[in-house]
């Protein structure tokens, strides 16, 4: 499978996501620039991105400030 290369306004971790080999790369307000790979931070955070909220009533988590302390 290729590797899918995003840029986005803010980190976000989707249902949608999930499974697609996804490098997400986003830059805050700050001009602080962030790089992450999808699948690897959804895998170690699942049981909690499952438990939140806003992960099951819109099937996404997202923050535009920086990468949380949780998925680093």
């Amino acid at each position: 499978m290729s590797k899918t290369k995003l840029t986005k306004k803010r980190f976000v971790i989707s249902k949608t996501l999930v499974g697609q080999n996804v490098t997400i790369t986003f830059t805050n307000k700050k001009g602080e620039t962030y790089t992450y790979n999808h699948d690897e931070v959804y895998a170690r955070n699942q049981e909690k991105l499952l438990s939140m909220k806003c992960f099951n009533e819109y099937g996404n988590y997202t923050n535009t400030n920086k990468i949380p302390n949780w998925a680093k």
